[in-house]
């Protein structure tokens, strides 16, 4: 089969297209044949030599798929062989490639509603903005939410998510994107090239933070005593949290197949919708991985690894 992998740090020029054997599925394994998969700010983060010593190399990246059963492992029952299904995948496998064996448990039926290009936007970032608000952010009907870079693979998904939750929506992102958000169902949407959002924001009960850096600093001023400030980037200012008797915290995002079937079910029912912004095949990934490192990327960047 073919899979993209890296042997060595540096740039986009390190991804190299390999022929691989078709993985076996072990105990509790599905094999998925890849129809789709996204790219994520972690894959170019890892390809300049983050989150991965050198001893891992050689590596595959990409975290999320989106394709078709093709073989069960020893004691899998929940899923038959032809089930479509989306995944965000565990660290140990990566999605590039045309086959994947994965954990049954992290796998979920796709969205009916969705072409497999589309729902491969959605596991990783789908999942990261689930646990930023509900897991973590303990996110209840009624409450008033920050989300800072709303209109981002993550971001769009999470005023989606916050909005069918019942919860009241601020939103952070550039001026061209401002129209887009609040299609979404944001409340109040901050253009943060001409706006302090501390000026518009009022008293929120969580800040789900994607930016980091000032951003993140600032947004203490918004929060209301007892709230959370979360974030996907570094860990917040424990002496601020102490001043608000607030929770402060940073999180990885975890594979789980619950969760996407919660948010599959969401989609399905037309309350949130991924935004797909550019698809390229497969031996075009070194483009994709550029554009969304160096580019304005609205929602998310999919690659096409099958014919549809």
């Amino acid at each position: 089969m073919k899979a993209v992998r890296i042997h060595e740090f540096g740039g986009f020029d390190k991804l190299r297209s390999e022929d691989l054997p078709v993985p076996e599925p072990g105990p509790g394994e599905v094999r998925i044949r890849v129809m789709a998969a996204s790219v994520n700010p972690v894959d170019y983060k890892i390809l300049h030599g983050k989150f991965l010593r050198p001893d891992a190399l050689p590596a595959t990246l990409g975290r999320d798929v989106a394709g078709v059963v093709e073989k069960l492992g020893p004691g899998v029952s929940d899923l038959q062989v032809g089930d479509e299904v989306y995944a965000m995948l565990d660290q140990e496998h990566g999605a590039f490639v045309e086959f994947v064996a994965e954990k049954a448990e992290h796998c979920a039926y796709k969205p009916t509603s969705l072409d497999f290009v589309e729902a491969a936007a959605v596991p990783l970032a789908g999942l990261t903005a689930w646990q930023g608000l509900f897991d973590n952010g303990q996110l209840q009907p009624g409450q008033r939410v920050l989300i800072h870079g709303a209109a981002g693979g993550v971001g769009h998904l999470a005023v989606q998510f916050a909005r069918a939750r019942g919860c009241e929506v601020v939103a952070t992102c550039s001026g061209e994107d401002v129209p887009f958000v609040e299609g979404l169902g944001a409340a109040v949407v901050v253009d943060y090239h001409k706006q302090r959002f501390e000026d518009l924001a009022g008293e929120v009960d969580l800040v789900f933070d994607l930016i980091g850096g000032d951003v993140q600093t600032r947004s203490w001023a918004v929060l209301k005593d007892g709230g959370a400030l979360v974030s996907t980037v570094q860990p917040p200012d424990e002496a601020q949290a102490q001043v608000k008797q607030a929770r402060a915290i940073v999180y990885m995002t975890q594979a789980n197949g619950g969760e996407l079937t919660q948010i599959a079910r969401l989609i399905d029912d037309q309350e949130v919708t991924p935004e797909v912004s550019r698809v390229f095949p497969l031996d075009e990934i070194a483009e994709a991985e550029r554009t969304l490192e160096s580019e304005h990327v609205r929602g998310k960047i999919v690659l096409e690894v099958a014919a549809q």
